[in-house]
């Protein structure tokens, strides 16, 4: 099992890195977000998946170990191959999808290209035993660096925040037109609002999305 390729990046394919460790050239698919931000000649390294075909071994491969494991979860769904959870991860940050998921937000999930509205349902219906919302909750950074642990700045961890509010600013910036994963977003961000009324959470969490 390759847990990792850690080597220099010889070329960039359109949907891969070769990756030269040691004289050997490692093919390794990846998202589109690496393949644009990655250039020839660059150190880097990348925690991996071996799909194993009938008729090919293949390496997939991802800058965090977060990311690994929600690629992981994702080909748990029945009916999602690694096309279609790398697609996924191309078009969202793992916190991202948290954020989908968590809020019901099928739109968000939809935007990635080949998942329509009924796949995108089956997968927030599974995603939610399988992911764990505590992560959220916790305020912990599910993004695609290596500090996947780290808390956020200014938010306390646990759910001991104005529960009723901040549910209540959810709620209002839905009907204003932002979708679910984005109005719970800016209010998550919003840190620690205990105190606060729904007014005042509203009214911050819309300076934070304008």
């Amino acid at each position: 099992m390759i847990s990792y390729i850690k080597g220099q990046v010889a070329y960039l394919d359109s949907d891969r890195i070769i990756l030269d460790h040691e004289g050997i050239g490692y093919g390794i698919y990846t998202s589109a977000k690496v393949l644009g931000r990655v250039r020839p000649g660059q150190d880097l390294m990348l925690h991996t998946y071996l799909h194993v075909r009938e008729d090919a071994l293949l390496l997939y491969g991802f800058p965090s170990r977060k990311e690994l494991d929600t690629f992981k979860v994702l080909l748990s769904i029945n009916k999602v191959g690694p096309k279609a959870a790398l697609a996924l991860l191309s078009t969202m940050t793992v916190e991202d999808l948290y954020f989908a998921v968590f809020s019901d937000d099928e739109k968000a999930i939809c935007r990635t290209p080949g998942i329509g509205p009924k796949m995108a349902k089956k997968m927030i219906l599974e995603l939610k035993d399988k992911l764990d919302i505590a992560e959220l909750e916790a305020g912990l950074s599910l993004g695609d660096g290596e500090a996947d642990q780290a808390e956020r700045p200014g938010q306390r961890p646990g759910p001991d925040m104005n529960q009723e509010a901040t549910a209540l600013a959810v709620e209002a910036l839905v009907a204003l037109g932002y979708s679910n994963s984005e109005a719970y977003r800016a209010v998550r961000d919003l840190g620690d609002v205990s105190g606060l009324d729904t007014e005042a959470i509203l009214s911050l969490a819309l300076k934070k999305m304008i």
